[in-house]
């Protein structure tokens, strides 16, 4: 986790005592609410080899990046609300593993993956912290793929460089979280989400690969209720 979310995580603890000693308002039916922070992908990879003609067992890792969010929310009921996750694009690094593993970085990617989740927000519209739960649907949009010239070296060595394509998709997010309210319009939020993404990567040299990235994400920020 970065100093980022260490710092954050400290606000919520901090939060939660503010909120415990002064009360707070309800969150009920038909607010609105706006939080910003940050929130950290970490992939956690299963790879598929890159088809022939490369050596068996090539496979590819991809590593976290951490970016402000934008959040917005709006209670259907007391308890059920409709939350569309955005932000700026993430961007990964892509390198080698199992047989290339040790070669370093392959290339980078850009992802924008807005989420819009319906949620269950436990306990009544009073209650100072407020637990939830939601499943969603995620668009992982790729785009701004680079190779480098390990990427080249390992499936077009003396070649023209190598570049890749990932494909776009649709996959279902679940999340888990906790509203901490501060006073009558500021909470301070966190969250954890999974996300079950497969996608294909396609290479200049006419190769493919399966990868599976399944990210879990990492968020805290600061909500406003209006």
């Amino acid at each position: 986790m970065t100093q980022s979310l260490h710092t954050a995580a400290r606000l919520l603890v901090l939060a939660a005592a503010l909120a415990a000693a002064a009360g707070a308002s309800a969150q009920a039916k038909g607010d609105w609410t706006v939080k910003v922070g940050v929130n950290k992908i970490d992939p956690k990879v299963e790879s598929g080899d890159v088809s022939a003609p490369a050596l068996p067992g090539t496979k590819a890792d991809v590593g976290p990046d951490t970016k402000p969010i934008l959040n917005i929310g709006y209670f259907i009921t007391d308890n059920i609300a409709a939350e569309l996750d955005l932000g700026v694009p993430y961007r990964h690094d892509l390198f080698g593993a199992g047989s290339i593993a040790g070669t370093g970085k392959l290339g980078t990617s850009d992802v924008l993956p807005p989420t819009l989740f319906a949620q269950y927000r436990f306990f009544g519209k009073d209650a100072v912290v407020r637990p939830y739960v939601g499943l969603g649907v995620t668009y992982a949009y790729f785009r701004r793929e680079r190779g480098s010239a390990q990427l080249t070296s390992v499936l077009n060595t003396g070649g023209p460089a190598s570049t890749f394509s990932l494909e776009a998709k649709w996959a279902v997010s679940a999340q888990i979280g906790a509203s901490v309210r501060i006073n009558e319009r500021w909470a301070i939020d966190g969250g954890v989400i999974k996300t079950k993404l497969k996608t294909t990567a396609t290479y200049s040299t006419g190769q493919t690969q399966e990868m599976r990235l399944d990210p879990v994400a990492f968020n805290v920020g600061v909500t406003f209720k209006f």
